[in-house]
């Protein structure tokens, strides 16, 4: 026994249609972050700009890191010592940036990560919120001011 059900008219396909579609999220400005109530902290949108934000660190810190590569593999010989001295010590700083930069890639992965996982924009100390002035600033926080404050000033008590 076969159950007819009655077929679907054009407009409620077309809104059942409208429903499947997910809209994508537009990317929000710095302002209207900050013109956004307390009660949306980090929703969809607020995550979404902050990944965006990261994401573009992440590539950047890969494009610096493949740009030094390159250039350290230019050989330039120099024959005076004063010159090939200052090539050296600018190859040194070059690469003692890249480590930090190394450093911060890292950071930003764990941020991604906490994206993905919603623990972004909540202090790991506390739980409370980071707050989206420090995460413009600083993408890859994962204290609170107070928090970090407090870590800082234990580390100069303590030497930790």
């Amino acid at each position: 026994m076969t159950v007819k059900t009655p077929a679907k008219s054009s407009a409620t396909a077309k809104a059942t249609s409208k429903a499947a579609k997910v809209e994508p999220l537009t990317p929000l400005t710095e302002a209207e972050l900050l013109k956004m109530s307390e009660k949306d902290y980090m929703n969809p949108s607020q995550i979404d700009f902050f990944r965006q934000k990261l994401l573009t660190l992440k590539n950047d810190l890969l494009k610096n890191a493949s740009q030094t590569t390159e250039h350290l593999r230019e050989n330039i010989l120099v024959p005076d010592p004063a010159d090939r001295a200052t090539i050296e010590e600018e190859h040194a700083l070059e690469l003692r940036t890249r480590d930090r930069e190394r450093k911060l890639l890292k950071k930003v992965e764990q941020a991604l990560a906490r994206t993905d996982s919603g623990d972004y924009g909540w202090c790991e100390e506390t739980g409370e919120p980071i707050g989206l002035n420090r995460l413009i600033a600083r993408p890859t926080a994962n204290l609170s001011l107070e928090a970090q404050e407090r870590r800082e000033l234990r580390q100069k008590l303590f030497g930790d």
